[in-house]
């Protein structure tokens, strides 16, 4: 990290202003080689300063350059902001300049990425970045800017204190066991305090699944034999026709995607090709297509229709989303009902059609409720935001478990404190107190180049 890097730090584009990015030890004077106005060198730190980027005798762009000397920077080195107009030409040749000067083409994140580096920040709030820049809610920006305001590090460094004190009061005794006035450990303790320490991990889990939501939304699928309605039924959820309807079974013969936000959270809805048995090659495409989203889909939405008794595929469906708790939509209510509810009871059941414009509000009314959305809203989550993050943990109380496995088993105390240190280790990994280059590579590599 002894060189100096340079991106384009918005959106390429025209636009009234654009940002170009330095950072590095010799960033001041490399964008001063092309800077008419004041010696930058001599500038005071967190000033803005006008003049002119010039290429030998040619002017480029009139800009304001922003001066921010470390270590009190977003890398805590020397930064350069070059304020230019917007425009592709004019940006990229301001870019141009810096390279040819001596800056080195930034990687995607690697500003973020020297900011943990050099510790200005942990992993979570590098993590909390991204998740800002790619928020497309306002709950999901409320949650990254927890982040970044450090409250998930603290809810994992307090957690792992607990563990640390427990860890050196384990070694004092061992170690000490002479001394008279230090706090015996004893194997009751230990399995007392490993207890309270499973449950509270247990609960940080659990809510964190909620933060997940927040962040990424629901992962919705909507399933069904031909003719249902499904296509009906994203069109109304999105309020356009997005998707095409006809009375022809098989129109659609491939996944269709579409997000709405409904109590401020994202749903990422997938309308599939009608499941059904067919001789045409790209319809079976699509249907076996449609049946691998079951798996990976936070909810499925089964739509039945009403007017007409449960096929075969009616049934078939049913049976291979039954473990994924789906919503049962008993669609076009708006005709005669032939179904046969008595196949339904266990499932969770709501009658739609897509002619009025309130004909889905019982589907959206089903999910906030399943979801629990209206808690989500209002609860103050300072939790676990990704999977990554909820992974470590969830292999954290594992070791938690193997503690207590450890105790029952009357193992010796210090094959206990193996398990609590990697229990402490992965707790680590969470906010960057212990790591691998390639988790750090991986991570960063998501932004954008000039973050």
């Amino acid at each position: 990290m002894n060189d100096t890097i340079a991106a384009i730090s918005t959106a390429l584009g025209i636009g009234a202003i654009s940002i170009v990015r330095v950072s590095g030890e010799d960033s001041i004077s490399i964008v001063n080689k092309i800077f008419k106005g004041k010696d930058l060198n001599s500038v005071k730190s967190h000033t803005i300063n006008y003049g002119f980027i010039i290429d030998k005798e040619e002017t480029i762009d009139e800009v304001l350059v922003s001066v921010m000397k470390a270590p009190n920077t977003y890398t805590k080195e020397d930064i350069v902001e070059i304020n230019c107009h917007g425009g592709i030409t004019t940006t990229n040749k301001v870019l141009e300049l810096l390279l040819n000067k001596g800056a080195r083409l930034a990687e995607p994140g690697e500003f973020t990425k020297r900011a943990f580096l050099n510790g200005r920040i942990d992993l979570t709030k590098s993590e909390a970045v991204l998740d800002l820049l790619e928020s497309k809610t306002e709950s999901s920006r409320k949650l990254a800017i927890k982040g970044i305001e450090g409250k998930t590090f603290t809810l994992v460094d307090n957690f792992r204190n607990k563990i640390r004190d427990l860890i050196s009061s384990i070694e004092v005794n061992i170690d000490y066991p002479e001394y008279y006035d230090i706090e015996v450990v004893t194997i009751e303790k230990i399995k007392e305090e490993t207890t309270k320490m499973k449950k509270e991990l247990e609960n940080i889990i659990k809510e964190s699944n909620n933060s997940k939501i927040i962040k990424n939304g629901i992962d919705t699928l909507i399933i069904g034999k031909p003719n249902v309605g499904k296509s009906s039924i994203l069109n109304r959820f999105l309020d356009e026709e997005k998707a095409i309807v006809t009375d022809i079974a098989g129109t659609t013969r491939d996944i269709i995607e579409g997000q709405v936000t409904l109590n401020n959270i994202a749903l990422n809805i997938i309308d599939t090709a009608g499941i059904r048995t067919t001789s045409d090659k790209v319809e079976k495409i699509g249907v076996e297509k449609s049946l691998s989203l079951i798996e990976k889909s936070d909810l499925v939405i089964v739509v039945l229709n009403g007017n007409e008794e449960l096929a075969k595929e009616d049934k078939e469906i049913l049976e291979k989303t039954k473990y994924k708790n789906p919503i049962i939509v008993i669609n076009k209510n708006d005709l005669e009902e032939k179904i046969d509810r008595k196949y339904l009871k266990d499932y969770n059941v709501v009658s739609t059609n897509t002619n009025d414009i309130d004909g889905i509000d019982s589907l959206k009314n089903k999910i906030i409720e399943m979801f629990n959305l209206e808690q989500i809203e209002s609860k103050d989550y300072n939790y676990l935001t990704n999977v990554r993050q909820i992974s470590l943990a969830k292999q954290a109380l594992e070791k938690l478990n193997d503690v207590l496995e450890s105790i029952n088993n009357n193992l010796p105390i210090d094959m206990v404190e193996i398990d609590l240190r990697d229990c402490f280790d992965l707790l680590g990994e969470i906010i960057g107190k212990t790591y691998t280059d390639e988790i750090i590579d991986n991570l960063f590599e998501k932004f954008c180049v000039g973050k």
